[in-house]
């Protein structure tokens, strides 16, 4: 097995493996039982299946029997169920295809006399197997016989009931890394010797349908029979056969491309490649290896040395060697042969497009109001086609999203205050500060600025990411109270026409006083006493009805989060077709986007709901640097500096989250290059008017996961998603930001039909999915769980659980002093967050190691594979 850093497969034989059955009637079902060991540099504790005792293996022993704990009742001879089982376990190490020849030949004596099921109907592993037995005896082989085969593959349980079954032996493979252990639960190998037998047959069953065989055996998708004669040569026994086949499909991607296969020679030829793919799989890491320790790549574990940062434009070459080989397959791949994807990247292309669109939209509002439209919606929306075009060309990470954010939103209304406080001309100071920073990150590109990321650990990376999630929620419920300040609490008045108005408040005002007159008090004298009149009522034809504006954008807000995440959601249930539930998962948010303007605009016509503004204005200004003064261009340094480190912080962090290792993405990145690629782009959005721009979370992220096809498989009792691989295409992000350049021939409508509160729910949204995979939310919501509900993670096996909360403790204190500072009503107060999110490194790697032992600081900050 292989070491903490590379996770690698363990292919584990187990005997005896045991199966429970319901208490009335016989079961058919198998519910698998194994047992595994851990060949790793630290002793791992593993869960006996449904049992609860703990086993420390040691890692020298290859086989080891061992004492499966089984509840026994007070007086054993009471229950005729009771037995005694004894289950040994044994380390086989995968075939190697390239260098043993009998891998080669056990397939081709499979592929001449090929036995395979397609799409079985069977529910039950005794169904499935004697519908296998059938088969191979259909096939010819008249010397397998059905009773015996049976009675071999299930151990009798010595009982006079038979409602538990013990599979004899199986092979099933079981991942292993410094994150952890878990089954490959979508295929089991099961082994028999028949004395009847001359010589070995295999059997290859996919069923319909995943099926739930036990703890172990949870989604069960692939069965594979081994028969063999007992007394046979050495490397032709049902183990060695078993390695064959076992070492193949511990392929997640191979089993993937099985699914696929229409027929029987489909699926032979897809065994021929994996074959041949595992004949070359050791020619590859080495390629790779170089490419992720390379010293120029901010993700390898080489030490951080000055000298790096003097290679002047080394990061850049090393970006550009390793990525322009690739750059055709960018553009082809999922196009074409049994692999194409046409539908998941049409699907993918419309999320982006309205993930895209929509913060275009609130965004370009936020800075509208900032500079008195000298940056609008229009603006924003033609700057992000542009952007956006020239990043999904030219980008070394492709599925990375470029877009103007929020913290940008706020530096241009700082500026704006600064033209308004010197009197400075605001399209040609913002245009000085873009050039500067511009310059910075250019500069930093070159030299290898980039490498600082490898000073960032997951755990920070993870504060940013959620302090983001956190600012989209923020941003939506600002929002929000700002309608209700508006329209709940005071009238509105139903016409413009002030004349009309006061008219009709002097004659109510008259009617009051002469209605206090009559029914007033007199003097001792019989004169009136006249009050003074403080209330008045207006009348309907006068006074707009508001609170309905409030309480309606609130349920279109909660509506389109509610729609979008439990279609989102979706993908996970039972319900609909698994194509069907993809493709609805894929389009939940513009599903809930359409739906709820759809009902703000047109089923609530009569309600007036807040949308954006526009200005049919010149799109394009250049900017008069003649304006500005050599000083006015010399105080722009300061603050083209302080937008670089936001922008290299952001920009780099986003990159590193999308390609995390779980992510399986496999043609690399090139962050000196995308950092150098995103200060020419906005030199030319500053020099245009339009707004700065740089990759974006979680959209890039989320992105990855919409290209993404995954399996899932159940660890005590939670349900997980294994990313099998993704489609790294340039194809999905190009065509949503060419449909976000045709989207200003839609304004002002039909894009005004989409209202604010449809925008927040998109943010809440955002923020929700975002969640997905991030350790210190997860680490968050074990604060509010029992003890029993903790999810088999990495951190819960390995570190003591007064440090994993101790830790997502002092993570909450970081967040919290983050939110703070980035969150503060006053916007010079937000300039000095980047230097917030650099302070994060210190404390990572000098103050926390003093409180919290490093080496499970490290195991909380690996990667989740």
């Amino acid at each position: 097995m292989k070491t903490e850093k590379e996770p690698g497969v363990v292919l584990i034989p187990a005997n005896s493996v045991l199966e429970e059955a319901p208490s009335s009637g016989r079961s058919k079902n198998g519910y698998v039982f194994q047992e595994m060991e851990l060949r790793d540099v630290e002793r791992e504790e593993c869960v006996e299946g449904k049992v609860g005792n703990h086993d420390n293996t040691p890692k020298d022993h290859h086989d080891t029997p061992i004492q499966t704990g089984i509840s026994v009742p007070d007086d054993p001879g009471d229950d005729p169920g009771f037995g005694l089982l004894n289950t040994s376990r044994k380390y086989v190490k995968p075939m190697n295809f390239q260098e043993e020849v009998r891998g080669h030949r056990d397939l081709d004596g499979f592929l001449a006399q090929a036995s395979i099921l397609l799409d079985d109907k069977a529910t039950t592993l005794d169904e499935v197997l004697r519908c296998m037995l059938t088969h191979v005896t259909e096939d010819g082989h008249r010397g397998c016989d059905m009773d015996e085969v049976m009675n071999t593959v299930f151990t009798d349980t010595g009982g006079d009931e038979d409602n538990v079954q013990l599979l004899s032996e199986t092979i099933q493979g079981v991942t292993a890394s410094a994150t952890g252990v878990r089954y490959q639960q979508s295929w089991l190998c099961v082994l028999c010797n028949v004395k009847s037998l001359q010589r070995r047959h295999v059997c290859i069953a996919r069923l319909e349908r995943p099926q739930n065989w036990g703890a172990n055996c949870c989604e069960a998708r692939y069965v594979i029979l081994i028969l063999s004669p007992p007394r046979t040569k050495s490397t032709k026994t049902a183990i060695e056969l078993g390695r064959t086949f076992a070492t193949m499909f511990s392929d997640i991607s191979f089993r993937q491309k099985l699914l696929d296969a229409k027929t029987q020679e489909e699926f032979k030829q897809e065994l021929v490649h994996q074959r041949h793919h595992l004949s070359i799989v050791n020619e590859k890491p080495a390629t790779e290896k170089q490419m992720i320790h390379a010293e120029t790549d901010p993700r390898s574990k080489k030490t951080l040395k000055c000298a790096d940062f003097f290679k002047v434009g080394r990061g850049i070459y090393e970006d550009l060697r390793r990525r322009l080989p690739l750059y055709p397959s960018d553009f082809t791949d999922g196009m074409y042969g049994k692999d194409r994807s046409w539908l998941k990247y049409t699907t993918t292309a419309i999320f982006l497009y309205i993930a895209i669109l929509l913060p275009n939209i609130a965004f370009g509002s936020l800075n509208d109001e900032s500079t008195r439209g000298e940056i609008d919606v229009r603006k924003v929306i033609v700057g992000q086609s542009i952007g956006g075009v020239i990043y999904s060309l030219f980008a070394g990470a492709p599925l990375v999203i470029p877009l103007t954010t929020a913290p940008l939103a706020i530096f241009i209304s700082v500026i704006r205050g600064i033209c308004d406080d010197y009197d400075l001309d605001f399209p040609a100071f913002y245009a000085c500060i873009g050039l500067w920073n511009s310059f910075f990150l250019i500069l930093g590109a070159l030299l290898n600025v980039s490498l600082f990321m490898k000073l960032f650990k997951r755990s920070s990376e993870e504060i940013i990411a959620l302090f983001i999630s956190i600012a989209f929620v923020g941003d939506s419920v600002k929002g929000t109270v700002k309608i209700f300040n508006y329209f709940y609490h005071g009238p509105t008045l139903a016409t413009n026409n002030s004349t009309r108005v006061l008219l009709e408040i002097k004659e109510l005002m008259e009617k009051a006083a002469n209605a206090t007159e009559r029914l007033g008090s007199r003097t001792s004298d019989g004169a009136p006493v006249v009050k003074h009149v403080t209330h008045v009522f207006l009348p309907e034809s006068l006074v707009l009805c508001t609170r309905e504006r409030p309480i309606l954008c609130l349920l279109l807000m909660l509506g389109t989060l509610w729609l979008g995440y439990a279609l989102y959601q979706l993908r996970r249930s039972p319900y609909l077709h698994a194509k069907v539930r993809e493709v609805v998962s894929d389009c939940a948010l513009p599903i809930a986007v359409v739906i709820f303007s759809f009902i703000g605009s047109f089923l609530f016509l009569d309600v007036e709901l807040p949308v954006f503004n526009f200005h049919n204005g010149k799109i394009f200004r250049l900017a008069q640097f003649d304006k500005l003064t050599g000083m006015n261009c010399l105080s722009a340094v300061g603050l083209g500096f302080l937008l670089a480190l936001l922008i290299f912080i952001d920009q780099n962090i986003v990159i590193s989250l999308t390609h995390v290792p779980e992510a399986k993405l496999l043609k690399g990145t090139a962050f000196h290059w995308d950092l150098m690629l995103t200060g020419f782009i906005n030199i030319l959005m500053s020099c245009l008017g339009l707004p700065w721009m740089h990759a974006a979370f979680p959209h890039s992220s989320l992105h990855a996961r919409q290209l993404a096809k995954v399996e899932l498989h159940v660890e005590g009792g939670h349900l997980y998603e294994t990313i099998v691989n993704v489609k790294e295409t340039r194809i999905t992000a190009l065509t949503a930001n060419i449909l976000i350049g045709l989207s200003v021939f839609l304004l002002p409508i039909p894009l005004q039909w989409i209202p604010k509160p449809v925008l927040y729910g998109l943010f809440l949204y955002i923020a929700a999915t975002s969640l997905d995979g991030n350790q210190m939310f997860d680490r968050m919501l074990l604060l509010l769980k029992e003890q029993t509900s903790y999810p088999p993670t990495h951190y819960i096996r390995r570190v003591p659980q007064k440090k994993v909360h101790f830790f997502t403790a002092l993570q909450i204190l970081q967040l919290i002093i983050l939110c703070a500072f980035g969150m503060y009503p006053l916007p010079y107060i937000k300039m000095i967050f980047p230097f917030l999110m650099i302070l994060l490194i210190p404390i990572r790697t000098n103050l926390l190691p003093r409180v919290i032992e490093a080496k499970y600081l490290d195991i909380m900050d690996s990667q989740h594979m």
